[in-house]
């Protein structure tokens, strides 16, 4: 899901300055993007997981920031807890069912604007063969040339809450949380 929801942040491109005047596409950075969820564990803890593998497009319009987008997929397989037991039984029919439903999509269909840095990406997220819309409330970190490449780049902060049962993923709820929270930190470079 973070991976999904990561590339989802890059699609706000809020107040960049300098910026090209026309639409700019952009490839996510995968070694400095981290798409991480917590859900709680009968209350004892908020235990932590990622999705290791994605891919996805980031076109950001800097004149209108609101007509970008962004589309994202993510291998439910990729799945890392650091606990390989946790990872395979999450993989299983009771939670992700990856031999059935093997990607999470994010595709964005509205972006508003809340403030200088800040806004909110609306979009649809497919997870576990269910289609539900969810909102991302994103930060532009910051929209400058990438120092190493030289290449325009772009970094974003993001952070959702969606319900799993939601999305057909009910197993030991509510002794294991049926909120989940969602952060994401990404990077990304023009094509």
């Amino acid at each position: 899901m973070k991976k999904l929801l990561l590339a989802s942040v890059l699609a706000l491109g809020l107040g960049v300055s300098g910026a090209q005047a026309e639409p700019v596409e952009y490839v996510f950075d995968t070694s400095h993007t981290s798409i991480e969820f917590y859900v709680n564990h009968m209350g004892f803890s908020n235990f932590q997981g990622e999705f290791q593998t994605f891919d996805g497009t980031l076109v950001f319009d800097e004149a209108k920031p609101q007509d970008s987008r962004v589309e994202v997929v993510i291998e439910a397989n990729s799945i890392d807890t650091d606990v390989a037991a946790l990872d395979k039984h999450l993989k299983s029919a009771d939670f992700f069912d990856v031999a059935n439903f093997p990607n999470l999509t994010f595709k964005s269909k509205s972006i508003e604007i809340t403030g200088e840095k800040t806004g909110v990406i609306t979009g649809d997220l497919t997870m576990h063969g269910v289609t539900k819309e969810v909102a991302l409330n994103v930060t532009l970190n910051k929209a400058a040339p990438n120092p190493m490449t030289k290449k325009a780049a772009v970094g974003f902060s993001a952070t959702a809450t969606l319900q799993r049962s939601d999305f057909g993923i009910s197993t030991y709820v509510p002794a294991v949380g049926d909120e989940v929270k969602i952060r994401i930190e990404t990077e990304a470079q023009a094509k």
